[in-house]
């Protein structure tokens, strides 16, 4: 059930359009007025990202070298390819192998500044909002999920020894990072669109359950660039595999770019944590168990599926739009209807967990699925790949 307020709810709405891969004939009135004029708008706004790529490779833009390994985690598409695990898994292996590791994140939907609170902090010159937020120093957690975003303060509280920066200029956040703290190796998140700062190693996720959406480019679907543009990927990764049924889709990749490797991973659920203590549960625990479900990412599906999948039995399912910051009160009313529909636990995503506000009570114990990935190229494992790709 689509919850939220009512911009969000539209919000959700229109991304469950443009998902659609429906031609606009099979709809009428208003609403396919309203794809024929994403449809144009799409148009242009393809022409305006392969302006400003061209503008890059001519030189005319210019790439920032910041002097050290700059490794890009991105994608083609809006959301949804499960990113952040594999993020902090290259993390935490090139810091196990000795590398002073920065994630240089933009930051999105974290509290920016009022126009008035920009202008008092260049007056006083206290750097509160014009250098990069410090999210964790590598020793010690700084700021919130509310200051920094969801997805770095998830990668910092998992990764206590690497230093997480928010910044919409991430050339500044990286200089930061460097001439500060020492850093020599940059994981640039979400950054394939990100052309200011030179990337040495490209690395773009593909969704293999939906790789490409309706194949527009926002606003009609779901593609940030053309598909074409993945050519510039030096590795692919194909997310969300069972190791079976992606040959069509690697064909279709391998055409689009015949030098990038193709490695394939599946995320793997590992265990249930208490949102509210240090209590872990087994996921054979869900087995027959009748649960809750509650998502504000932009896949609800896959989550829902892997619980499903352990033998849980769904009994209500609350969709918030991606990002959406839970207030006590919506919390709140989830457990009490929780409780009378007779749930046993409420179960959420690791993102969806860092925007749960704290309750003093809680009738209905709320769990988060945590998550990481696996390799399915082969016998290879990730600490190999990683050597590959890194220390090439």
């Amino acid at each position: 059930m689509a919850r939220g307020n009512r911009f969000e709810r539209l919000e959700r709405y229109i991304e469950l359009l443009i998902q659609r891969k429906r031609p606009e004939k099979d709809f009428r009135g208003g609403v396919r007025v309203l794809l024929v004029a994403l449809r144009y708008l799409s148009y242009l706004y393809s022409g305006i990202v392969q302006l400003r790529l061209f503008l890059y490779e001519k030189g005319i833009l210019r790439h920032h070298a910041l002097g050290c390994q700059v490794i890009s985690v991105g994608n083609l598409t809006v959301g949804g390819t499960g990113k952040t695990p594999v993020v902090e898994v290259f993390a935490r292996e090139l810091q196990k192998a000795g590398r002073r590791v920065a994630i240089l994140s933009r930051g999105y939907k974290k509290l920016e500044p009022t126009v008035w609170e920009l202008i008092a902090d260049k007056i006083t010159r206290r750097g509160k909002w014009t250098l990069p937020r410090v999210v964790s120093d590598g020793n010690t957690l700084l700021l919130d999920s509310l200051m920094s975003g969801d997805e770095p303060y998830m990668l910092a509280s998992n990764l206590p020894d690497v230093l997480v920066l928010v910044d919409k200029n991430r050339v500044r956040s990286g200089r930061h990072a460097i001439s500060k703290y020492g850093c020599d190796t940059l994981i640039l998140d979400d950054g394939f669109q990100y052309l200011a700062l030179k990337h040495r190693v490209e690395i773009v996720l593909v969704d293999r359950t939906n790789p490409f959406g309706n194949e527009f480019v926002l606003p009609r679907g779901i593609l940030r660039e053309p598909i074409r543009n993945i050519s510039r990927a030096d590795f692919i990764f194909i997310t969300k595999s069972d190791g079976v049924g992606s040959e069509e889709l690697k064909a279709k990749l391998r055409e689009l770019n015949p030098r990038a490797e193709m490695i394939e991973c599946k995320h793997c659920p590992r265990y249930l944590q208490n949102l509210y203590s240090s209590e872990r549960r087994e996921l054979g625990w869900l087995q027959g168990l009748r649960v809750v479900v509650v998502s504000g990412i932009a896949a609800p599906a896959s989550f829902e599926s892997a619980i499903e999948s352990r033998g849980a039995v769904i009994l209500d399912r609350h969709r918030f739009a991606d990002h959406h910051r839970y207030t006590q009160q919506e919390v709140i009313d989830i457990v009490n209807a929780s409780k009378r529909l007779g749930a046993s636990a409420i179960v959420t995503t690791e993102k969806d967990a860092v925007r749960f506000p704290r309750l003093e009570r809680c009738d209905v114990p709320v769990y988060f699925l945590r998550v990481d990935i696996e390799i399915l190229s082969g016998a290879e494992d990730f600490r190999t790949c990683l050597s590959r790709i890194c220390f090439r």
